[in-house]
């Protein structure tokens, strides 16, 4: 809301109010610029000294927490953009079987729900944060969709007739 706000003002009001919500809890914020995307990183404020994060200091990675906030799609079409992907899971199925349409089906939620965008808008690097963090964190895939996973992605990028990012 703060990167969206009319003026200064009311940027730096929302930025205090995240501030002191953020201090009930004892974590921090900074945002994170790299490769034209902003990436809002919250963790403990134990991490940091001086300003700046301690890797000596930190027990656990997964107690941070880390929000997207440029180069996603718009979250007010997620319905449209939802069916959008559904549709390419099913094309997906119907060309290539089951395995593959369960890993677009995933790739669905994480295009949907971590970017709202379709499928074919994903970036290189958000097909590797799929790959690499979404998929292994919260797909399960058993080993049969897990060696298919790659080649369901290029099948999903083909059913959207777009190319796949080298990725």
């Amino acid at each position: 809301m703060a990167r969206e706000a009319v003026d200064d003002d009311e940027a730096d009001a929302y930025r205090a109010d995240r501030d002191d919500q953020l201090a009930d809890f004892d974590y921090t914020a900074r945002v994170r610029e790299a490769d034209a995307a902003a990436t809002l990183v919250l963790h403990p404020a134990e991490w940091v000294e001086d300003g700046t994060v301690r890797p000596d200091r930190i027990e656990d990675t997964d107690r941070a927490i880390e929000v997207a906030l440029a180069g996603t799609g718009d979250p007010d079409e997620w319905a449209d953009v939802d069916a959008h992907n559904r549709e390419i899971v099913a094309r997906v199925r119907e060309e290539h079987g089951d395995v593959h349409a369960a890993n677009v089906d995933v790739l669905a939620d994480f295009a949907g729900n971590h970017y709202a965008k379709p499928i074919e808008d994903l970036t290189a690097a958000e097909l590797r944060e799929f790959a690499d963090d979404y998929a292994t964190r919260n797909a399960w895939l058993d080993d049969e969709q897990a060696a298919a996973l790659a080649q369901s992605v290029r099948y999903a990028f083909d059913a959207a007739k777009e190319r796949v990012p080298d990725w």
